[in-house]
This record gives structure tokens, sequence and C-alpha cells, in this order.
């Protein structure tokens, strides 16, 4: 008498303590951290700006005794911020909820599926408005610098490089540059820069962390970002086509204030706009019946503007590796 067959003895199912799914890291992303957030209320307001050259110019003189001592003043201008609101939902039918099998869980996985549609959305607008060229004036020549002899290049001086740009942003704002972002690229070709090994060697370990640690201090700032974000710019059902969203060859000096506030200045602000119910990141996840539907709906919403606010305080590297 013959053995069962192996077909007879199993059928295949879905396992129920692993499944594949892609998620990205939030560190990864680096809108929020460049940014500041500031909560309005309104979808659209102004703001004060006070005039620079005002702010710097010594008026002070001497005063002859009975003389009126001289006066001053100084001009402001407006500026505006219309923040959009951005949204996404998927819909869980009840239908499917009931005829999924472990360890699909419907309600937690469009609430992940959406919210990182929204995260990348984030970034996508962010590098759009400060991530391109032919934007930031604070350089020595007012315009996007790159060097004579690239950063992947032996010859390169990156570090001399940054330090120019942060002198020229200093003197024209008296802010000097506090953050420096770097496209991935960048940020290999720096790691494997003679000047910056020549540090890194005697670290206990060359861990992302003690790296960008080292090259902050080299490059005079208090921090270094790198996008490692990616989005699939393909069309649904067409081939993948996979890419970072930030510009992977440049580079961005800039000053960015520590904490929004009255008369403080800053390269760049993110306009979030608390609505309807919205938390002061101007963001809300909301899960509500579609009885019409027989289904569940997971709402994700943001709502902000992304806002140069001087262009002075921050200089564009432009294609600094090859």
């Amino acid at each position: 008498m013959s053995n069962p067959s192996r077909a007879q003895l199993h059928t295949d199912q879905v396992l129920t303590n692993i499944s594949i799914g892609y998620q990205q890291d939030p560190n990864d992303f680096i809108a929020d951290q460049v940014s500041p957030r500031v909560p309005v209320i309104k979808q659209s307001d102004k703001y004060y700006i006070y005039d620079i050259g005002d702010a710097y110019r010594s008026e002070s003189a001497r005063r002859a005794p009975g003389t009126e001592s001289k006066g001053t003043g100084w001009r402001t201008s407006t500026d505006t911020y219309f923040a959009d609101n951005f949204s996404l939902h998927q819909d869980v039918t009840d239908q499917d909820r009931q005829n999924t099998d472990t360890p699909l869980d419907l309600e937690r996985d469009a609430t992940m599926h959406v919210t990182q549609d929204l995260l990348i959305r984030k970034e996508i607008e962010w590098a759009a408005v400060h991530f391109v060229s032919s934007t930031w004036t604070g350089s020595s020549t007012a315009g996007d610098i790159t060097p004579g002899n690239l950063w992947d290049v032996v010859a390169s001086t990156p570090i001399e490089d940054i330090r120019v740009q942060s002198t020229s942003v200093k003197k024209k704002t008296g802010y000097r540059p506090n953050t420096l972002v770097l496209g991935i690229d960048v940020f290999d070709a720096l790691v494997d820069h003679a000047d910056i090994i020549d540090r890194l060697k005697y670290t206990q370990a060359a861990t992302d962390a003690n790296v960008k640690q080292i090259m902050a201090s080299l490059f005079n700032v208090d921090r270094i970002l790198v996008s490692e974000a990616v989005q699939n710019t393909a069309e649904e059902v067409a081939t993948d086509s996979m890419s970072f969203i930030v510009g992977t060859n440049d580079a961005l000096l800039m000053y960015v204030a520590p904490n929004p506030g009255i008369r403080v200045p800053t390269a760049s602000y993110q306009f979030s706009w608390s609505v309807n119910g919205n938390n002061s990141f101007g963001t809300r996840v909301s899960k509500f019946r579609m009885d019409e539907l027989e289904s569940d709906r997971i709402e994700v919403s943001a709502a902000y503007d992304f806002k140069r606010i001087d262009v002075n305080l921050a200089a564009y590297f432009l294609n600094v590796v090859s």
C-alpha cells in the first residue's frame, strides 16, 4: 500500500506570524525637522517682516548739550501663507473585514498606508520649495555654489567650501547657519573623504550618529540631516520607478530658528493649520462610518504651507558630487 501524497498530508495555509510589508523609517523624512512648525488657526494670514537694513544700521550720534537726541525708526513689510489641505482615505468594507485571514488587519494596514503616503507627500512639498536651484541667495555669489573640485574628488575641500558660505550668510544676516541638509550621494561622498576619514578613525564606533556628529563639528553646524525618504513615481500597475525624494547631489546650508517666535528670523517655517480637530502639528487621522458603503473609512489629512522666510539665511550647493 502506498503512502498518502504530500498534497494529501498538507494543505498550504497563510502563516499567521509573518507578513512582508514596506514602511519607511520616519527618521528618513526631514521636512518636519528642517522647517519649524508654526501652529495657525486660519488657513491663510499675514505675518510681519522687519527690515534687516534698519535693524543693523547704526544711527546713534554725538549729542550736544541742550539738543535733542537723533531720532530713528524701522520699516516693516508683510508676507502671506496659505495652508493647503492634503488628505487621503482607504475604506475597509464589512465584507472584506469578515473574510480577512490572520495576520492581515485591514484597519491597521490602512492606517499605516495612508499615514506613510502623507509623509511622502510632505517630503515632496518641502523639497519642491527648499531643495531647488536658483532659490537661496545667502552665498558669496548670491546664487548656487558648485565647487571647482567636486566633493568626491581627492583634491576637493568641502570643509573650507562650507566655511566660506557659512561666513557669507553670517555677513548678510548676522546669523551663522546651524543646519546642513545633504543629499544621500553627497553624504556618502563626504563620509569617504580623506579630510573626514582622518577624524572618524579615532571614534569608538563609526555609527551613523557618530559620523554626523563629527561632520557637524567640522562644518561648524549644530546638526546634519540626510533625507533618505524614497518615492515611487510610477502610476499604479506600471513598473515601479523608485527614487530619492530630495536631490542626491546637492546640499543646503541654512539657519533654522530653534523655536518660532516674535522677531525670530529663520530660513524656513512650516505654517500648520489646525483644522477640524487637527492637532498642533496640523495632522489628523480619523476613522468614521460610511453606512451607504457598508464600510469604515480611515482618513488622514494635514494642512500646511512650507515657506522660505529669508532667502539670505541659506546657501545652496548644486551638483557637488559627480
